[in-house]
């Protein structure tokens, strides 16, 4: 069918080389345009666009397209049959939800109805599910609200970072948006409306919710530590200044928990292990840590520059 794509980071390009290679027509890749990156700040063409270009397809990279008379008469022109949406970083008027026959199908990397927003990956993993996926779904005015026509499930291993998930789930979507327009062209998929009973937000990452709240249980912290990587990560503070945290480790989550009268956050030095006390009588490893204006290091590093005194704790 002619289809037009709509998309931008790595995520969407293995979907647009499926669809691609499935035999569409891909009439026009629209994705944003070129930004600074880098320390050069010099103007880099997103993913999508140069696995557009590669494979010789027509690309355009509109700043708006709410009220762009331009970009709109030039679908309007195309008159596509579907309208696919991976990853675009945009809102989808209400113009182009109504032109493709078959609408605006979208590969959300979450098992709707839970998940909805912006970052369904970081929050899955950081929450602890053992089970994600994607799922294919017809766009509506809402936020990822619309019917849903496919889905499939992946599952997450319990030391797997959000980081290293986006990829797979990326590769497991592609198959699926194929099979969903194929069968959307065949009149097979009967589309089903989501439970809003079951619906759950995915809301963008910020720096806050890298801050370690020690009053969470010890595995809930490496949870969010593995759904906040790359960004924002995880950080506390000693001695009033800002220590990050680049590993911890899960291993401690289930060794010997500390005295249920000490302190949150209390740091406990046990030969060269900088354990912290936690939640529920639990203790978390801390492995490697930067302090603020400092390089990283690794905790035995880290307790042999500091003399840790008896009480002390992480946190403001």
């Amino acid at each position: 069918m002619k289809i037009v794509f709509c998309g931008t980071p790595q995520f969407a390009v293995p979907a647009l080389k499926a669809i691609v290679a499935a035999g569409h027509e891909v009439a026009l890749v629209v994705t944003q345009p070129d930004r600074q990156s880098g320390r050069g700040l010099e103007l880099a063409a997103p993913p999508v666009k140069q696995t557009a270009l590669a494979l010789g397809l027509s690309v355009v990279q509109p700043e708006k397209i709410r009220n762009n008379a331009e970009f709109r008469a030039q679908l309007e022109a195309i008159a596509p049959e579907a309208i696919v949406v991976v990853a675009y970083g945009r809102i989808i008027p209400k113009w182009m939800l109504d032109l493709p026959p078959l609408g605006n199908i979208n590969l959300h990397a979450s098992l709707l109805p839970k998940y909805r927003g912006a970052a369904p990956i970081q929050w899955a993993v950081a929450n602890g599910e053992a089970v994600t996926g994607s799922t294919t779904m017809r766009i509506d005015a809402g936020l990822d609200t619309g019917e849903m026509l496919l889905r499939g499930e992946i599952p997450i291993d319990a030391t797997q970072t959000a980081q290293e998930l986006f990829p797979v789930l990326a590769e497991a979507g592609a198959p699926l948006m194929v099979e969903t327009l194929a069968g959307l062209a065949a009149g097979s998929i009967t589309p089903v409306r989501q439970n809003e009973a079951e619906a759950s937000l995915a809301p963008i990452l910020t720096r806050e919710d890298a801050e370690m709240a020690f009053a969470r249980t010890a595995q809930q912290l490496y949870n969010r530590w593995r759904g906040f990587q790359p960004w924002p990560g995880a950080y506390t503070f000693f001695r009033g200044k800002k220590l990050i945290v680049h590993r911890m480790q899960s291993a401690a989550v289930a060794q010997a928990s500390a005295a249920p009268d000490i302190a949150l956050g209390a740091v406990l030095v046990a030969k060269e292990q900088l354990l912290v006390q936690c939640g529920d009588g639990t203790v978390l490893e801390l492995l490697e840590v930067q302090m603020e204006g400092k390089k990283r290091v690794t905790a035995a590093e880290f307790l042999r520059g500091h003399q840790l005194k008896p009480g002390e704790r992480l946190g403001k």
